[in-house]
């Protein structure tokens, strides 16, 4: 049995090996927060011992942010932070790649006046479209792991001593990316073929429509034609391969703008700029949501909404078994890196490129004539349960069963 320092050594080698997959002579930008400084170390001594010519670290501290939200002036969230963003974007143009690790409190802006908050947002996706659009179309190696704060452990645990809150959520983290196990990267690359048998099996059928039957939801989402299922296990412009999440038990594509038509209800809360939203439901027309109500975050998720034309329409669609092994777990991890990965989601925002036949190469403009959405933000939704069932529609209007009672059919 694996002890502590030789898991986190493991979840080291699988950030740098199989996260970002450095290779010799290439740079690494970590981006991270200062309580997972442990874990950086770490990174950083892998990402040099596998050639990186320099390994970046750019951290943020929480403190630091939630005293900035409570006392900068207004109108301090209206510059945008271009030197920031022109420095990631030559750097991605350079062959760069990109690892966030995630530890943020879910809770970490609660009371905080929200148009500060939308405000930031929103300047700050249109300083960084450029550098979003590299890694939305898979030009860049970019990958996303996670890593215990006290806040974050003790909102997962609040029934557990504190002294045990971090324990608990690294257990179940060590878990979750096989960092347990003796051979990790050997245990990725068996998981990664099997997403990849679903890929296959959905491009095989290309449908047309897929139809969700859930309570509280029912909903039908027209695909664009060319669609490619995903998992997140990808391949970048310079032809390296990499993976976006880590842990990761989805495939997703695209879907069609304006072809979702009907109701879905959120199954898990949703942590967004610095709050949770939670039990709401989205109605659509031809695409676009056109009425939602929310029992907590009804402002978050309003500001979210509005973030810009696209952000009230879906791009992506991605299907998870109610029976892996985050769902599993029982534990709800109040961010979308892990609760995704334990059920079905829709995101809300910009669409992936390289879900389109040939869409890495193609304009902003020739992919919207496809059908793809744009958008400043990407956020993903849980609404897979148990009870959910998924049709696959095909152009002749024939009817496959890919979801029964939560799993695959």
């Amino acid at each position: 049995m694996l002890d502590f320092k030789q898991k986190l050594e493991n979840y080291a080698l699988l950030a740098v090996k199989i996260g970002v997959n450095i290779q010799p002579g290439q740079t690494l930008v970590v981006n991270a927060d200062i309580v997972s400084a442990e874990l950086v170390r770490l990174i950083v001594r892998q990402a040099y011992e596998a050639g990186a010519k320099l390994v970046k670290v750019n951290y943020t501290d929480e403190f630091v942010t939630r005293t900035r939200y409570d006392l900068a002036p207004s109108e301090s969230f209206l510059e945008p932070p271009k030197w920031q963003a022109d420095e990631l974007e030559d750097l991605a143009r350079n062959g760069a790649a990109f690892l966030t690790i995630i530890s943020a409190n879910p809770d970490l802006l609660s009371g905080v006046e929200p148009s500060r908050i939308s405000d930031n947002q929103k300047t700050a996706g249109q300083a960084m479209a450029p550098y979003r659009e590299m890694m939305m179309a898979n030009h860049v190696s970019w990958s996303g792991i996670a890593f215990p704060s006290p806040s974050w452990a003790a909102k997962v645990f609040p029934d557990a001593a504190p002294e045990q809150q971090i324990e608990l959520l690294w257990d179940a983290i060590f878990k979750a990316v096989r960092a347990d196990q003796e051979n990790p990267v050997a245990a990725w690359s068996s998981h990664l073929g099997g997403l990849k048998q679903r890929c296959d099996l959905l491009n095989a059928k290309k449908y047309r429509k897929l139809h969700y039957t859930a309570p509280g939801t029912d909903l039908t989402i027209e695909l664009p034609e060319g669609h490619i299922w995903c998992q997140a296990g990808a391949v970048n412009s310079r032809g390296m391969s990499f993976l976006a999440n880590i842990p990761t038990e989805e495939v997703f594509t695209a879907p069609l703008k304006s072809g979702a038509n009907g109701k879905v209800s959120s199954t898990k809360p949703l942590s967004y700029g610095g709050n949770i939203i939670d039990r709401f439901t989205l109605t659509l027309e031809n695409g676009k949501v056109t009425d939602f109500t929310a029992e907590v975050g009804q402002e978050a998720l309003a500001s979210l909404l509005a973030m810009d034309e696209g952000a009230a329409y879906f791009g992506e669609v991605a299907l998870v078994p109610f029976h892996s092994p985050i769902s599993e777990s029982g534990i709800l991890y109040y961010t979308t890196l892990y609760d995704e990965n334990a059920s079905c989601h829709l995101a809300l925002g910009a669409a992936y490129a390289f879900t389109l036949q040939d869409g890495i190469n193609m304009t902003k403009e020739q992919l919207a004539e496809r059908g793809m959405n744009q958008s400043l933000t990407h956020v993903d939704f849980m609404m897979g349960s148990p009870e959910m069932s998924i049709d696959g529609i095909a152009d002749d209007g024939s009817v496959d069963p890919i979801f029964r009672n939560g799993d695959w059919a």
